[in-house]
């Protein structure tokens, strides 16, 4: 609403000024505490696991994703609520990587974890680039 009132618009990019580009990280700094609280909420007071924590977060951003591609919604709107939901689906999934056996986590140890991690970023970055390449030889 602050932004709103005083840029006349959502958009984030681009960043040329110094108090524009303070109210962008003053708002990534709420977003991640709404993001983390949210998280905290599914297992704290829902009793969710990891894992199901990490599913919630992971479908409603893939909600968005698809709201992105096969709606007119505001996609400044729709950016940052994935935005905010990246915060929890990392923070579920890495418990759950992480975790032990006993509190619903597969106990990989932090260092088997990022490698998870690293892999799957990996994948998911060489999927990017393929479809990018393949969408540049179709113009």
């Amino acid at each position: 609403m602050v932004w709103y009132n005083k840029y006349k618009n959502l958009e984030v990019y681009p960043i040329s000024e110094r108090n524009k580009e303070l109210l962008f990280w003053l708002a990534v700094l709420f977003s991640n505490s709404v993001g983390t609280a949210f998280g905290d909420f599914l297992s704290d007071n829902l009793g969710m696991s990891y894992l199901h924590g990490a599913i919630i977060t992971g479908v409603i951003i893939l909600t968005v994703v698809l709201l992105h591609y096969f709606t007119k919604l505001n996609h400044i709107m729709l950016f940052w609520i994935a935005f905010v939901f990246t915060r929890p689906f990392g923070a579920t999934f890495g418990d759950f990587l992480t975790k032990p056996l006993a509190k619903g986590g597969l106990e990989l140890g932090t260092l088997n974890a990022s490698l998870v991690s690293i892999f799957l970023m990996a994948i998911m970055i060489a999927i990017a680039h393929k479809r990018t390449a393949t969408n540049h030889w179709d113009r």
